[in-house]
């Protein structure tokens, strides 16, 4: 009998420090909502391509606290719909920790409600200040907010005394969110919004718009969007002989906007992250490191050059991976050390966050950069 029971002990034993060992070698599953294909391809591919990048270098350098990534990544092709039941399914059907995603302001404004009823956190690659403002418990973001980019082209055109502006937006959840921080803050700065137009994410001509800002006289004309857009925009405004200075938002910050606005991207400014200035940044810069070392990687890999996009989900993966490093393996513990975060070096910026500021960035996050012979130069 005592031999019996010795032996039903040993299988338990066995039994559990098998089932223990598994539990502590098994794959952390993290989700992912990339816009891969469609209007937004150019956010959603590199974005992709970043994330799947960074978790194999983990992945070969022994995984985290014994566990490897498996990146569960799926194309939205931009659509919002389609992006909510894909949240769904990472959630019910993936069983992930994490969510890294969408592309999209408008995509993710749809996925939050799932994303805080199930309690799963999110890390969004989109810029909508709406994303974090007001606070959502289990919302963060790792695009600078659109309300820093406002600000960068502001405080420019305040002290060049450039005081009327046209603005031009694109008539989705970016551009929504662009023109309510354009608005907000033309006073501040002392500026006069004398032209206030849209235009659809899917038009491909602008020059009606473009003819009436050009009889309003403003001294700088402001276009808020995503690729294709804005370069129709640039190419129509130099079609109609538009000399007026000609800023874009940070949502064409990548090689693909000087590729499609050709010659009329030259001498356009807008507000981006440091990633495509990375060569030409100060020794003391603390972000310099680690873009340097992204741009490579993803030459490397992808034989491409690492873009402002990319970096959003290189910083959340590696936020997710510092997170887990601490201990964090639940949906629940993530999102509090997430939380914790504080000066972490990434591509988009200094990330803090904190329980008031899921944000997590500031205004040195932007560089004001110009388009010089099909490249970008920090203005000065």
């Amino acid at each position: 009998m005592k031999m019996k029971c010795l032996g039903l002990l040993c299988a338990f034993t066995t039994l559990f420090f098998s089932t223990t060992l598994f539990a502590a070698s098994a794959p952390i599953k993290i989700g992912a909502l990339f816009a891969v294909t469609g209007p937004a391809a150019f956010l959603g591919e590199p974005e992709r391509n970043s994330a799947k990048m960074v978790i194999d270098e983990i992945n070969k350098a022994g995984g985290v606290k014994g566990h490897k990534l498996e990146l569960v990544a799926y194309d939205t092709s931009g659509d919002a719909t389609k992006a909510v039941q894909l949240a769904t399914k990472l959630i019910k059907d993936d069983k992930v920790v994490a969510i890294i995603g969408p592309s999209t302001t408008g995509e993710t404004m749809a996925v939050i409600p799932v994303a805080e009823k199930e309690q799963i956190p999110l890390i969004s690659c989109s810029a909508g200040s709406k994303i974090t403002d007001p606070l959502k418990k289990w919302i963060f973001k790792t695009a600078q907010n659109d309300a820093l980019a406002v600000g960068k082209i502001y405080e420019y055109l305040q002290k060049n005394k450039q005081t009327t502006v046209s603005i031009l937006t694109v008539s989705d959840g970016f551009g929504a969110s662009g023109r309510e921080q354009l608005k907000n803050q033309a006073a501040k700065h002392g500026i006069t919004i004398v032209s206030d137009d849209t235009y659809g994410p899917k038009d491909t001509d602008m020059t009606a718009q473009l003819t009436k800002i050009r009889g309003s006289h403003a001294q700088a004309i402001i276009c808020w969007g995503t690729n294709p857009g804005p370069a129709v925009i640039a190419k129509n405004a130099r079609q109609l002989g538009i000399k007026t200075p000609l800023f874009m938002s940070h949502g064409v910050s990548s090689k693909k906007f000087i590729e499609l606005a050709g010659e009329a991207a030259e001498g356009i400014k807008l507000p981006s992250g440091k990633v495509v200035v990375a060569d030409t940044l100060s020794g003391s810069d603390k972000q310099k490191k680690s873009l340097l070392a992204f741009v490579k990687d993803y030459q490397k890999h992808y034989k491409a050059e690492g873009d402002h996009f990319g970096g959003h989900a290189w910083d959340a993966v590696n936020l997710i991976k510092t997170a887990i490093e601490s201990g964090a393996v639940t949906p629940a513990a993530i999102r509090d050390q997430l939380e914790k975060t504080r000066a972490f070096a990434g591509i988009g910026g200094s990330f803090t966050y904190s329980p008031q500021d899921h944000a997590g960035l500031g205004k040195d996050a932007f560089v004001l950069v110009e388009i010089k012979n099909k490249d970008w130069m920090i203005v000065k």
